[in-house]
Order: structure tokens, then sequence, then C-alpha cells
């Protein structure tokens, strides 16, 4: 036996550990998982080259709770360890990494936490342990085997014992404080958040399946069989090779990482770069409602298939969050905090070639199959906007394949478009305007009344369309954008000519009194268009400028205060509507604030603005009336 001290500087390093670490002291059981896998990964690349010419037998690695003892031990069939490795590997080597990230993290203040510390590896197991032990007996000839233990101060001892396996036992002996480490659901849990698709198979426990045998009848049954319960899966799709994956295989890799979602996805892109980095995985398009309710953090980073994090906000593009999926790179740092990845120049180039990957890949979607990505369009319209209104570069690159869609079901690029209304839609000032509707059920007559003009009117009726205009406007020359009740249809797109009014000012000023007396007061301003015969004899109309700064407001996008002002209208009066004239030459001031209170209404029906008792009071005027 020899006893040893651990050259150590920092003072009280365990209980530092512990402390520095606990807000993710579950990490400690990936530390030891992945060690293990290093040490059967590292075997097999010895036997690969020729130096170990042993058999390599069953090199699943195991994790064993024995809630009696109160240990936690986890057992690889790698390369092992000699004595003389456990002193340079354990006691020098590890032991100095941690001593020198616990200097850095005081010096630091960093106390929130980490991501992974892989660094820190065996030393990990204090955050939980009391005592440790490791049995370990290496693949070199004639080696012998020894346990080195430590209770958690710098001493240590190393033995020689009897051990015939070749590979490594790390044993935990788990702290009181620390005990829901020895629950079977809380370890099973841990491995397969952290280990689901590590390279080797990792078995924990036994788990019950039934088989179907025949009974002494004939007669079917169901048998219970135990067997070896393995919790990952060693060759996930995102490992192989993009050529020898079918469609199938995709959509069964989906589920297995979403066992709980019932929803297929739209279609994946299988990331597989060696150069400028090594970059692999496979993201998924969700479909993404038009209330933008979509699940974030379902995209899982990985390193060389070890569990990092699922919280990939500030790490990728905000607007792929929206995607699903796996990332796995072994060039991002795992050994740091969350802060440091996102400021990491790697991480950075990483997160840039991941979004034109995605712009490339619905490109080429696009110029293949058109008609299907037509289909598609309305289920990832809010994934391609948010992109191009968050990110510039993604924005350049999908102007080629952003899509505008008509009321009439009707597809067109941003050139097919300006082509498309050219003629009919240029202003007075070589301006194209845009004619959207919002809602195309209650905007339904205004549409209409476009339409009847010969205007093309698009749908925008995304809780983003306020911002993805805003952007268009800002990016398209001589491009404007107009809802199609912001105004009369005459002023959706101001022209040269204008119709002449059949009424004078003089009639107009006192018209306006009248009209003003029966809006009791509602918050609408009056105003006369010389409009045609055969459009609405008043109409409301709502100020594009300030509804779209409303909307973008209840989004969110700066000015919230004006979520909370009450909508502006303009209650119109087309001049040249026989009715107009008739209710100027009514003499009988009952019958004419009746007329103009039902005109009035007919305008807010057609907003679905007449609700509660004013509807009940129209549907009774209008029967007095016919």
């Amino acid at each position: 036996m020899r006893k040893g001290k651990i050259n150590v500087q920092t003072e009280n390093i365990f209980p530092i550990i512990k402390k520095f670490l606990y807000s993710d002291h579950e990490i400690f059981l990936r530390e030891l998982v992945s060690n293990a896998v290093d040490a059967t990964q590292k075997l097999k690349t010895l036997a690969s080259m020729g130096d170990f010419k042993g058999e390599m037998g069953d090199t699943r690695i195991e994790v064993k709770l024995d809630e009696k003892a109160k240990t936690l031990t986890i057992s690889d069939k790698g390369i092992g360890m000699t004595a003389d490795e456990v002193e340079k590997y354990i006691n020098e080597i590890a032991f100095s990494s941690a001593e020198e990230w616990i200097d850095k993290a005081k010096s630091a203040g960093e106390k929130n936490g980490i991501i992974g510390h892989f660094g820190l590896g065996f030393y990990s197991s204090f955050m939980v342990a009391k005592k440790v032990e490791i049995h370990t007996l290496s693949w070199k000839e004639g080696a012998q085997a020894v346990k080195w233990e430590c209770d958690g101060n710098p001493e240590f001892e190393i033995s020689d014992i009897e051990k015939t396996e070749r590979g490594t036992d790390i044993i935990l002996h788990i702290a009181d404080d620390s005990e829901e480490f020895l629950e079977e659901s809380r370890i099973l849990a841990l491995l397969k958040k952290y280990c689901k698709f590590l390279p080797v198979e990792i078995q924990f426990g036994k788990e019950t399946e039934y088989k179907t045998e025949k009974d002494e009848k004939g007669e079917d049954k169901q048998v219970p069989v135990e067997k070896d319960r393995i919790i990952n899966n060693p060759k996930p799709a995102w490992t192989q090779k993009p050529a020898d994956l079918k469609e199938d295989d995709y959509k069964s890799f989906y589920r297995e990482l979403y066992p709980m979602t019932f929803e297929e996805p739209l279609f994946n892109i299988h990331l597989n770069v060696d150069y400028p980095f090594t970059l692999t995985g496979i993201l998924y398009f969700p479909k993404v409602k038009q209330n933008f309710e979509v699940q974030r953090d379902k995209i899982q980073l990985y390193s060389n298939q070890v569990f990092v994090t699922d919280s990939v906000e500030g790490i990728v593009p905000d607007f792929l969050t929206l995607l699903h999926g796996v990332i796995d790179s072994p060039d991002i740092p795992l050994n740091v905090s969350r802060s440091f990845l996102q400021s990491d120049g790697n991480v950075k180039k990483i997160s840039g070639h991941i979004s034109k990957k995605v712009a490339d890949k619905l490109e080429e979607l696009f110029k293949n199959n058109r008609e299907d990505f037509e289909k598609k369009w309305d289920d990832i319209k809010v994934f391609i906007q948010y992109g191009m209104i968050s990110d510039e570069k993604f924005k350049e690159r999908a102007q080629k394949f952003c899509l505008l869609k008509n009321v009439d079901g009707k597809f067109f690029t941003f050139e097919e478009y300006k082509n498309h209304i050219k003629t009919e839609q240029t202003d007075k000032d070589k301006k194209l305007v845009h004619i959207y509707t919002t809602q195309k059920d209650e905007q339904h007559s205004f549409i209409n009344a476009a339409k009847e003009r010969g205007y093309d009117v698009l749908l925008m009726e995304t809780p983003i369309d306020s911002h993805f205009i805003n952007m268009l406007e800002s990016t398209l020359e001589e491009v404007s954008f107009v809802r199609v009740d912001a105004d009369v249809v005459e002023k959706l797109i101001k022209k040269e000519d204008e119709l002449p009014s059949k009424l004078s000012d003089e009639q107009k000023e006192t018209l306006k009194p009248v009209i003003e007396k029966q809006l009791e007061n509602q918050s609408f301003q009056v105003s006369f268009e010389n409009m045609s015969e055969s459009d609405q004899p008043m109409l409301i109309t709502q100020p594009e400028f300030m509804r779209r700064m409303k909307d973008m407001s209840a989004l969110g996008g700066g000015m919230s205060y004006m979520g909370n002002m009450p909508d502006t209208y303009n209650l119109v009066v087309n001049t040249n509507h026989p009715v107009i004239m008739r209710v100027l030459e009514e003499n009988d001031e009952a019958a004419q604030g009746k007329l103009v209170s039902q005109l009035i209404d007919l305008a807010m029906l057609s907003k679905n603005l007449l609700k509660g008792e004013k509807l009940t009071s129209f549907l009774k005027r209008s029967v007095e009336l016919i």
C-alpha cells in the first residue's frame, strides 16, 4: 500500500468544488461516463493500430446502484491504468486542472454554475460523494490491478488488488446530502439526458419485455422476459452519411428525439461539414403556427455525442431556435460558462455557417420543387420572415425564395410580384404600392372594392407581418405597403386624376355636424372623399401608420406604450353617393338622424365594430326602415 498527498495549493479544494459546482452537480455522471467512453474508444484505437492484440470482448459500460451500500459504480472495459498512470492522471494532471479552474472561477466571481467543465472530469465526483474508489487493471500485458481511494481530503491511498477484468470501476460512496443519486429513476433520467447518444453501449439495470408463447392449451400468452437495459443509441442518425439514410430514418430519429411530439416535421437539413471546422447534425423544420406558438429550446447541442445543453439561445441565431434537432461539434468549447460560449469566436463562425446551410436548403427546395414549397409556405412563412428580420445575411439569401401570397392563393417572389402589379399599382410618385389584408373575411368589402379597381391584395395575417412589412419597405426600392382598409379605395394608390365632388364645400360644412351628432362622441374623425357612386355611402378606415405601430407594439418591438392607446378610425363620407344627397335634403330632423345612424352602423358592421347594444339597435331600426 502506498499513501500520499495530492499537491494542493488551493486550501480546502474539495468543499470549493462542491460549492462552486452545486447548481450543476448532476453533471458528475456525464463526466464519469464520458471518461469511461474515452477509455473504451482508446482501446479500440489501439486495437485498430495493432498495438492491442487481445480480445475486445463486451465493451459496454455498466452503471450500477447499490442502495444498501449507498454506492454508485461506473464500470468500463477500456484501457485501464497502471499504478504509475493513476499517480500521473488522477493525482497530478486531473487534480491540477480542477485546481486551475477553481482559481479562475474564484477570481472571476463565477458562482452561477456551468454548462460543462470536462477538464474537471473525474474530480466532479466529489460533488456528490464522501469517498471515491478507483479499481483499475491496465490493458498492458502483465499489469497489476490497483485501487486508489480518497475521502475528500488531499490524502489518498494506492494499493494492489485482485481484478481479472481489464478496465476501470469508479465507485462513489454517495454523501448524505446527495442521496437523490441513489434513486434508480434519478440516475435513469440523467443517463437519458446526458448519455442518450454516446458511441459506446451503456447498460443500467434490467428491464422487462414481454414475448408471446403458447400455453398448454395452445393459446397465446404474454411471458415476461428480463433483459439488460441499454439506455443509449450509439449510432444516431446525425453520425451517419446522408446517402445512407432514407426519409423514414430521419422521421424515426425525430421521434427518438421527441417521443412526446405527435406532429411530424415538414423537412430536415442534414449538416455534415469537415472544413473549416467539424460540424454534424440534423435540423428539423416544425410547423410554425400563425400565432407564433412554437416550442423553443428544442435544439440539442452535443460534443462528440456527449450532451451539453438544449438552451441554445445566444449560441445559434435567434430565428434558428424555432427549429428542432441536433448540432454536434467538437470545435465548440464545452469547458466554459454559457456566457463564454455565446461570445466564443468558433461558436459565432459555426452559428453563421448553420444559418447559411439553412438558407441553402430552403433555396434548393424552392428551385427543385416550387409547387411543394408553396404547399409548405404557410407552415414555414413565420420562420423565414423572422429570419429575414433578425439576421442580415439570411435576409440577403432569403430574397431568392421568400414568397408573397395574395388573397386568391397565388404565390410570387418579390421580383415576380413587382412585374405583376407595376401597371396598376404604381402611384403618381413612381412608387410601387403593395395593398394587403390582415383579416380576409372581416375586410372583405374593402378587398372587393380594391379588386374591382384591378388591384391585387396580399395576405398578411401573422402577428410578425407588421415588422416584416417595415423591413421590406426599407429593403426594396420605391416600395410602400398599405392595408386595404387604411383609406378609401381611390386614395390607397394616389394617382394624378381625382373624381369631382357632387357636394359643395358649404354642403359638406352643413352635413358634418349632423353626422358627428349621431356618432355620440365615438373617437371617429369625419372626412369627405370624392368616390365612385358605386362605392359605399360611408366607410370606416384605419390610418396605416398608427395602426401598424400599434400592431408592432403588441408583438414587441419598441413603443410599447402604443399598445395601450385606443384604436383610431376615420369615418369617410362618399360625396358622390345618392343617399348622401338624400340625407342633406331631408327636412325632418328625426328622420335625418335615423338615416345617418343607419349609414354609420352599416359602415361599422362592415368593419366588425358593431356589437352589443348598438347591434341590437341597428337590427331594430333596420326592421322599422323596411
